[in-house]
């Protein structure tokens, strides 16, 4: 396992662990699957964090959501969720409104724009997801989601 990423890497020292090669090697797949999907939301000019707020969004429904739950649901944590908010709803892709009961929460809901964009998206998104990781078996897949998930939740 290590010789094929200390290879790839041109590393001429070995890896101070496995726990090493395996953090190294899950950061490697995770971006060149990151590289392929980059590329399809820049068809519809998004980045992943803007896809992934209009995806929470989506599945908020007619309910909205707060701009502090946004920032609990991202996948990739941003800082600044606010401002990227406020490019979402310059393109007509979300709206924002300040609740009557209570001034100070304001909800975001996802606009007929967004929507349109998701659904021009999803099959397309399936499709890659499908064709980047179809050499996986049914039993592989669930075999490395089980494993990822113990990865990412030790207890």
């Amino acid at each position: 396992m290590s010789d094929c990423l200390q290879e790839e890497l041109k590393q001429t020292k070995p890896f101070g662990s496995r726990e090493e090669v395996v953090f190294l090697t899950i950061q490697k797949a995770a971006e060149e699957l990151k590289a392929g999907f980059t590329e399809l939301l820049k068809t519809q000019e998004l980045t992943m964090a803007q896809y992934n707020v209009l995806r929470i969004l989506r599945g908020a429904g007619s309910e909205g959501i707060s701009c502090g739950e946004i920032s609990d649901r991202m996948i990739t944590k941003d800082s600044d969720i606010t401002r990227m908010l406020d490019r979402l709803e310059a393109r007509e892709l979300i709206r924002r409104e300040r609740q009557t009961g209570d001034r100070r929460v304001i909800l975001t809901f996802i606009a007929e724009k967004g929507l349109l964009v998701l659904e021009a998206l999803d099959t397309p998104v399936n499709k890659l997801h499908k064709g980047q990781l179809s050499h996986l078996s049914k039993k592989d897949l669930e075999k490395l989601g089980k494993l990822l998930n113990k990865a990412r939740n030790p207890k």
